[in-house]
């Protein structure tokens, strides 16, 4: 009887690694390692999710209507080019399924989100990675890597974890640049909080090759619920919705997602908060030698002389109950990625990085 093996190339993923929330021997601790929102979801929310179990017997919808209607009320969007998934990470896997397999590749960047190089993995496809230029994608090294064989271009922005971003003419140039074969899929996990970003929506509108994905996780505080969505011309949609299972999102999650993108003054109070907020923190963290990039997300990344001073300041953040997250698997080893808290977390990072620092006052 022969061995039973995996398809070729899943034991070369590595395991995805999402933010740390405890340090040994500490009970209480703030956790600023998975760019979640301090202040947690919406009061309707929570109220649509309470009112939904007693239905948890139901199946919930297998297309949902509601929730797609929702989305292109408030961002003016046909709801049938619009698809629901379980994070905007069970999309980039439909992605790969459908468009890539073996002998194709999938590019993505330097500093990318690691889901890209896993979803093309579990396809069969053969992961590019392109070169970033100060932390910022590299549009001409971008499709400089593109050849025959590509079939997507995955692209963070604003990124993670650097918290930059390209412009739309430069989102534009990628998608007059990629091969006639391959999809531009524009990433937007934290388009909310870039002042004036539409997150690739005009442009997802307008072209057959691109593909927008947003999620609820972030700025909406739903990341426990797990809602994403996608964007992109109705027979792209159509492809991936043949792969979608009928019941990927749970009824209180749908019902969560729907009250969510509804409660405009809630999500745009915290936008507003974590603008002031991450705007303080870099310009503290800065005087005390830590610079960052102008930052476009809801965290900053933190940069230091080297790698053993980042793991060093890691360290004593921790021994203070602070988390944050390391980015050596992303190819930043002199970085912090710093998630932005609520106003004491930020003054309790910057005072813990002062005394690191010797600048304690």
């Amino acid at each position: 009887m022969g061995k039973i093996e995996p398809q070729p190339g899943i034991m070369d993923i590595a395991l995805y690694q999402g933010g740390a929330s405890h340090v040994p021997g500490l009970s209480e601790v703030i956790k600023l390692s998975s760019n979640e929102n301090p202040f947690g979801p919406s009061p309707k929310a929570i109220e649509a999710v309470r009112a939904a179990a007693g239905s948890m017997h139901r199946y919930p919808s297998t297309d949902h209507a509601a929730l797609r209607a929702a989305i292109g009320e408030v961002h003016g969007l046909d709801p049938e080019r619009i698809i629901c998934g379980v994070g905007s990470d069970e999309i980039i896997h439909f992605l790969c399924q459908s468009y890539a397999g073996p002998g194709d590749e999938v590019i993505y960047t330097e500093h990318g989100f690691s889901m890209y190089k896993i979803s093309a993995r579990a396809a069969g496809a053969t992961p590019v990675v392109a070169p970033e230029h100060d932390r910022r994608v590299d549009v001409a090294a971008v499709l400089a890597a593109c050849t025959a064989r590509t079939r997507l271009v995955f692209i963070t922005n604003p990124g993670n974890p650097t918290s930059t971003m390209l412009s739309a003419d430069e989102l534009g140039q990628l998608a007059d640049g990629v091969p006639e074969t391959a999809l531009l899929v524009i990433d937007s996990a934290y388009a909310e909080f870039a002042a004036g970003y539409d997150g690739g929506a005009a442009l997802a509108t307008a072209r057959d090759n691109v593909v927008m994905l947003r999620t609820f996780s972030k700025a909406y505080g739903l990341g426990g619920m797990r809602v994403g969505w996608g964007y992109s011309q109705r027979g792209i949609i159509d492809v991936l919705n043949r792969i979608r299972g009928p019941f990927n999102l749970s009824l209180p999650a749908l019902k969560a997602a729907e009250a969510a993108v509804h409660d405009r003054a809630f999500v745009d109070s915290y936008i507003a908060e974590n603008a002031r907020l991450r705007v303080w923190l870099a310009d503290r963290l800065a005087d005390l030698g830590v610079p960052s990039d102008p930052a476009q997300a809801n965290f900053i990344l933190a940069r230091f002389a080297d790698a053993a001073e980042a793991e060093a300041c890691d360290a004593f953040l921790q021994s203070r109950g602070l988390i944050v997250r390391r980015v050596n698997g992303y190819n930043l080893p002199a970085a912090l990625r710093i998630t932005i808290g609520d106003e004491a977390a930020c003054r309790k990072v910057a005072e813990a990085v002062a005394a690191f620092k010797g600048a304690d006052r």
